[in-house]
């Protein structure tokens, strides 16, 4: 074993190498800095490259471009920084370029307090894109999570070809544990598809039963066509509505009917109880004190852990939370991921434990939440 102390965003780092990420392009900004700091030491011994923007919208174009030629790319930022990514997330998702992009949480509105941690930007990674179509966002709960997550939004980056979010949070991120990277299984690193040969290449199209066009890079052998304007199979600007209509339908579906296949999770079902206990991100640490308590004092409750987070896990959702009477959602912020588990478990009684103050939620708050029946 080789345990060894590493704060969540050093392990996001290691992540995104383990994965062969080769480009990072971010500003500085607390609390995603030491992100960047790791990986000016990591990437150009392997020949991969690690620049710092003048900002962050111009950080997530060079990522663009250097995911556009092939490499595999991560820029990570925090709330104010993400806001200003907007326009290039939405370039992503309508022209297919897979990139990482971390969101190491702090207590907002705007500049707020960089040393405070939240989960204000739930709703955000969502929906911050012009056209609202959907996108893949995962969330940590510790500095394993920031590993093994980091290697699987790589993954779902270059399968779907599509942004990634890790919905990190100033706690995880600046917080050491012990991790011994090498004991923890690491999946199958994947690659973008390339078209077959003998074929002529058509940018976004994509054959019977495959949702997610083929890739070649910009620069190659090969002429590739790429524009943020609304386009058809072939590249090119379209005012055809049918067309619209066809690659709109096919970015949305092609996350949301597979997300039960990255319904990332930690489940503690309980048969005797009639309460659910559902959060994510920092809290879940709270949560997992709180349960434990619980079934010490014969008042067991279940737990999930959710580390999806969109498309939302519905089936998961519904099947964890089962015969349960009470679902109790907690989350550091004023009611963002409570909206979906009330519009989805319209037959249960949730119950809402939010808080954005810059304190952590304490087990023994939820546990008062718990006993307020």
């Amino acid at each position: 074993m080789a345990f060894c102390l590493m704060e969540g965003n050093e392990a996001i780092a290691w992540g995104a190498v383990a994965s062969e990420c080769r480009f990072f392009s971010g500003y500085p900004i607390t609390p995603a800095t030491t992100i960047f700091n790791t990986l000016l030491k990591l990437l150009p011994p392997l020949g991969g490259m690690c620049i710092q923007g003048e900002d962050e919208i111009a950080s997530i174009g060079y990522c663009l471009g250097a995911s556009m030629a092939g490499l595999k790319v991560m820029t990570a930022t925090s709330g104010p920084g993400i806001s200003l990514c907007s326009e290039h997330i939405s370039f992503a998702i309508g022209s297919e370029i897979p990139i990482v992009i971390v969101d190491v949480q702090r207590l907002g509105p705007s500049t707020g307090s960089a040393t405070r941690g939240a989960d204000g930007d739930i709703q955000f990674l969502r929906w911050g894109n012009s056209g609202g179509l959907p996108v893949i966002v995962l969330a940590p709960v510790n500095v394993k999570d920031c590993y093994f997550l980091t290697m699987q939004a790589f993954n779902l980056a270059e399968k779907f070809r599509c942004p990634v979010f890790i919905a990190s949070n100033k706690e995880i991120a600046m917080t050491r544990e012990n991790i011994d990277i090498h004991a923890i299984a690491k999946p199958e690193i994947i690659e973008r598809s390339a078209p077959p040969p003998g074929k002529p290449f058509v940018p976004f199209e994509t054959s019977s039963g495959q949702l997610t066009p083929y890739f070649l890079p910009i620069g190659g052998n090969m002429p590739v066509r790429q524009t943020s304007s609304t386009h058809g199979p072939d590249g090119y600007i379209t005012t055809d509505s049918d067309k619209i209509a066809e690659i709109q339908e096919r970015l949305k579906t092609k996350l949301v009917s597979a997300v039960n296949g990255f319904s990332f999770h930690e489940s503690y079902p309980e048969e005797r109880a009639d309460t659910l206990l559902l959060t994510y991100g920092v809290t879940a640490r709270a949560a997992q004190d709180a349960y434990k308590a619980q079934k010490k004092y014969g008042k067991p409750v279940s737990l999930l852990i959710l580390k999806t987070l969109w498309p939302v896990p519905q089936d998961l959702i519904r099947e964890k939370a089962g015969n349960a009477r009470r679902v109790i959602v907690m989350e550091m912020n004023l009611g963002q991921y409570v909206r979906e588990i009330e519009r989805i478990l319209p037959d249960k009684k949730i119950d809402f434990l939010g808080q954005m103050d810059g304190r952590l939620i304490t087990p023994h708050r939820i546990q008062e939440v718990i006993a307020h029946v």
